[in-house]
């Protein structure tokens, strides 16, 4: 019975790492630019527009313009935010000698 109460607290170790990994990745914040940093937008790790910040310049051009632009700098920020967020499970699962991104489910 020993097997199934260590398996089992390890369960529990590892429910709570994950907890925290989303709290983590919940509270960061991604900023994602088009434009050469014309358009920029911050993110937080739910995927949430923060701020939009666009730069005078853009205030003399189409509106299509500026839409193409903010879309490519959300776009971006939601790039960066996923890369953190396997970043920070795959980084989990190496330290308890999981191959994250190539189990079979």
């Amino acid at each position: 019975m020993k097997g199934i109460g260590d398996f089992m607290k390890q369960a529990q170790e590892i429910q709570q790492q994950m907890q925290d990994i989303q709290q983590e990745i919940a509270a960061l914040e991604v900023s994602g630019e088009s434009g050469a940093g014309l358009a920029r937008v911050v993110m937080n790790g739910r995927h949430e527009v923060k701020r939009v910040v666009l730069d005078d310049a853009l205030m003399s051009e189409d509106k299509e313009v500026i839409e193409d632009l903010v879309a490519a700098a959300c776009n971006d920020a939601v790039r960066k935010v996923e890369k953190a967020q396997q970043e920070k499970m795959s980084g989990m699962a190496s330290g308890m000698g999981l191959p994250f991104g190539k189990l079979p489910f």
